[in-house]
């Protein structure tokens, strides 16, 4: 299976969705290499950065997915190189 390695920052301005924030990278768990939140207290929001080994069907679907969440939003960048992930 063709992979790229793709970092995803996620800020989230509407704390209220966390729940679901939470649901949709469970739901793509197994492509998670690591994971970073960080709670922005003095500004009432928080940062997530997301690093997955995936296809980049499954890393846009979750970019998108993310990104229509309301005061949610989302950048991705990609590595250069596709690879064949390691079953």
């Amino acid at each position: 299976m063709e992979t790229r390695i793709a970092l995803i920052g996620i800020i989230v301005e509407n704390t209220g969705q966390s729940a679901a924030i939470n649901q949709l990278l469970h739901e793509c768990g197994e492509f998670i290499v690591g994971r970073m939140g960080i709670p922005y207290r003095s500004r009432k929001l928080g940062i997530i950065s997301v690093v997955l080994d995936a296809p980049e069907a499954v890393i846009s679907s979750l970019a998108g997915k993310l990104g229509m969440l309301p005061g949610v939003s989302v950048k991705t960048v990609y590595s250069k190189k596709n690879s064949a992930a390691e079953n």
